[in-house]
């Protein structure tokens, strides 16, 4: 086994867990429609969730072109999928006793999941930062703004419970988020 297989697999099994329960809570509202009042924006952040999952895990591959593997590498994107994992179960809890539903259930908890969302965006920006001012300044303007709206939007989203606001920050970074997705793997042949 070459050192990045070894290495992919704990964070591949954690991808896994954070996919599998998505994958689980949606079911579960297929199979019990009438049990919990769902909402739009939620299931909008579960789609984004979902699609940011696969992406890591496409993304991570290209980590195998690193010859040299040191801890700190490996812990960042352990780190990395712990916080995306936690994101998703944030997203679909156990039980909802106590709340009237995924809207009550989400904008009570939005200050948990934003705080996530702006801690992963600042571990990425950290690591950027780390593989030195040539491999930053690569990256171009559309990363610095990318990563200014996403830090601004996880502040917006965590303070507001306004749904234009809370809608407006899930359509905008989704819809960035795919294109830039697809632009990264257009790039990647």
């Amino acid at each position: 086994m070459e050192i990045f297989e070894y290495i992919s697999v704990l964070t591949s099994i954690i991808i896994g867990l954070g996919m599998a329960h998505l994958l689980r809570g949606l079911a579960e509202l297929v199979q019990h429609p009438g049990r919990h009042r769902t909402y739009w924006i939620h299931l909008m952040w579960v789609a984004f969730m979902f699609f940011n999952m696969i992406f890591f895990w496409w993304w991570e591959f290209s980590l195998a072109t690193l010859d040299i593997w040191q801890f700190q590498n490996y812990l960042f994107i352990v780190a990395y999928a712990v916080i995306l994992y936690l994101m998703c179960a944030l997203l679909f809890p156990t039980d909802l006793e106590g709340y009237s539903g995924f809207e009550d259930y989400f904008l009570s908890r939005r200050a948990w999941f934003f705080g996530l969302f702006a801690l992963i965006t600042v571990i990425d920006l950290y690591d950027t930062w780390l593989k030195g001012a040539e491999h930053f300044a690569a990256l171009g303007l559309e990363y610095k703004i990318f990563t200014t709206v996403n830090i601004a939007a996880a502040i917006i989203g965590a303070v507001s419970k306004r749904h234009r606001v809370q809608a407006a920050i899930v359509i905008v970074l989704s819809a960035y988020q795919v294109q830039w997705a697809f632009s990264y793997w257009g790039q990647q042949g």
